[in-house]
């Protein structure tokens, strides 16, 4: 069977986890009802942040992080007008599906094209451009919200959007179900990847911190450029989840990582100082005594060599500092060179099995470096 690979700006990323054949084993409790909200108050409710609808960039105003499905905006034009037209002319429109937080606001789980649009022609601003409606008939052509005729604003301001609002109740310490139904909700445009949806469901202080660690140099060097699908990210909270949780590891990987993601959103496990100096002293090891290609067994990069030579040398390191750095270079060959390590790595990465060896086989080859 072919190993999975990622394309990642022209190279490529091993990464044989099988999910498609793994069934996460929970049942939930999930509170789910309709609400119909006017127009007006959505997009009041969109400006106040108690709807969030969900992105990936940085908020110089607040300098805070917008973290979201990094769904860009996709709709051409003629889709975006005709969905307002529809409004104006009191046409039914597609539903929407919200999640309810902890704190009370909402995240748009599925809605995200339509939403933007609506928001968008409030403002008056799309794609930096001032929004006047062009494919749409002769009376509302050239019209902006605040040129449209009173009648026919307060008919989009009364207009309905029905919204299905889910709620996880049990289990209480993660968003897994919320997860699980994005994922069969997300059909269209490019399907999005696991941690694109787990920045928008943990959306807080950890995602802002991978975020930061994601910039290292270091780590870039062994990496290589941005992955688009955050595949980078992912990594990083993979090496923490194994470094501080291996022994609770249990299939599927998405799920492990969700769980992790979830009980450190806000960094009160781990501290972001903590997390900083295991990352950065980890990487920095790696670059310095073994190279950038460390995580590329062959050509491609390899998730499970990632995974398992920065965990095993993690380890090794709260021992204190590696200082034969020749050892090191050694021992890290004689792993990849392991029968049952190639094995673990190459093929069904995400069975307990293959976590616990490679993890292991790391720890024991790199514990004896001076």
């Amino acid at each position: 069977m072919a190993i999975p690979k990622e394309k990642k700006n022209g190279e490529e990323i091993v990464d044989d986890l099988d999910e498609a054949l793994e069934v996460i084993p929970f049942s939930y409790t999930i509170t789910a009802y309709g609400a119909d909200y006017p127009v007006d108050s959505i997009v009041k409710r969109i400006e106040a942040k108690d709807i969030i609808v969900p992105r990936f960039s940085w908020d110089p105003d607040t300098e805070s992080e917008i973290v979201g499905f990094q769904r860009e905006y996709v709709w051409p034009r003629p889709k975006a007008d005709k969905f307002i037209e529809s409004l104006l002319l009191g046409l039914p429109v597609p539903g929407i599906f919200l999640v309810k937080e902890l704190s009370g606001r909402f995240l748009v789980l599925d809605g995200h094209q339509r939403l933007y649009s609506l928001h968008a022609y409030y403002q008056g601003v799309i794609h930096g451009i001032e929004y006047k409606l062009e494919n749409v008939q002769e009376r509302f052509i050239g019209k902006r919200y605040k040129d449209l005729d009173v009648e026919d604003r307060r008919r989009l301001d009364d207009s309905i959007i029905h919204a299905t609002v889910i709620r996880q109740d049990e289990p209480a310490e993660d968003q897994s179900s919320i997860y699980i139904i994005f994922e069969r909700l997300n059909t269209g445009g490019i399907n999005l990847q696991p941690q694109e949806i787990r920045v928008a469901l943990y959306h807080g202080e950890l995602v802002r911190a991978l975020r930061n660690l994601n910039d290292y140099s270091a780590w870039r060097s062994l990496f290589g450029e941005k992955s688009s699908r955050l595949k980078d990210m992912e990594m990083i909270l993979r090496f923490f989840a194994f470094y501080y949780y291996s022994s609770s590891y249990r299939s599927p990987m998405k799920d492990f990582l969700n769980r992790y993601m979830a009980s450190n959103r806000d960094l009160a496990r781990q501290s972001e100082k903590e997390l900083t100096a295991i990352f950065q002293q980890t990487t920095t090891t790696i670059l310095e005594c073994i190279g950038a290609k460390a995580f590329r067994p062959v050509r491609a990069i390899n998730a499970a060599v990632i995974d398992s030579v920065m965990t095993g040398i993690a380890r090794r390191l709260t021992a204190g500092q590696i200082k034969n750095k020749s050892m090191l270079v050694e021992h890290y060959h004689e792993l990849l060179a392991n029968t049952d390590y190639r094995s673990a790595t190459e093929t069904g990465t995400s069975q307990e099995a293959n976590v616990e060896t490679r993890l292991r086989l790391a720890t024991d080859f790199f514990s004896t470096v001076k």
